[in-house]
């Protein structure tokens, strides 16, 4: 195992006023800290689900964990093969290299901090989703820069069936 040491030599202050926003409801990602700025330790940004909006679907990171604090509201993930119900209060982390995906519980709004760790730059990605969404770029798109932001793109079954 090996020690991540950042590069970084002063405390990173994000305010939320000044924090760029992408997209639109149902799903909004404010962009809080990339790697750059934290010298590589961790990438954060803020999403906000409504009305049982999906957020990602099933994916992997190789090189980084993924971890999800529950803001308010409620989520489902999906964990492995193990889809499980997050609520204001909990967290849940997922190790590199094991699939995951979340959206808000069906019906219900979610907002959660997302950190992942080591940092990689992925602002890069959510305009990119958000370019997606209002139909500049299309959707397979993605697939040209799933490498570039270590974002690996999956099927899941449990995850489809806890979506329908």
């Amino acid at each position: 195992m090996s020690l991540i040491s950042p590069d970084f030599d002063s405390s990173v202050l994000v305010r939320s006023a000044e924090a760029e926003v992408v997209g639109r409801a149902p799903t909004t990602v404010r962009l809080l800290a990339d790697s750059g700025s934290t010298g590589g330790a961790l990438s954060t940004q803020r999403v906000t689900l409504t009305g049982g909006a999906d957020g990602a679907r099933p994916h992997r990171h190789d090189g980084s964990a993924e971890l999800f604090s529950m803001l308010d509201g409620t989520a489902q993930l999906l964990s492995g093969e193990q889809v499980v119900t997050a609520g204001r209060g909990d967290l849940v982390i997922v190790p590199p290299g094991l699939p995951h995906a979340f959206a808000a519980a069906p019906g219900e709004d979610a907002d959660i901090l997302i950190v992942i760790t080591p940092g990689v730059e992925r602002f890069e990605y959510f305009r990119h989703l958000e370019r997606i969404a209002y139909g500049k770029v299309p959707p397979e798109s993605l697939l040209d820069v799933q490498e570039l932001y270590d974002t690996n793109f999956l099927g899941s079954a449990a995850w489809d069936a806890a979506r329908a």
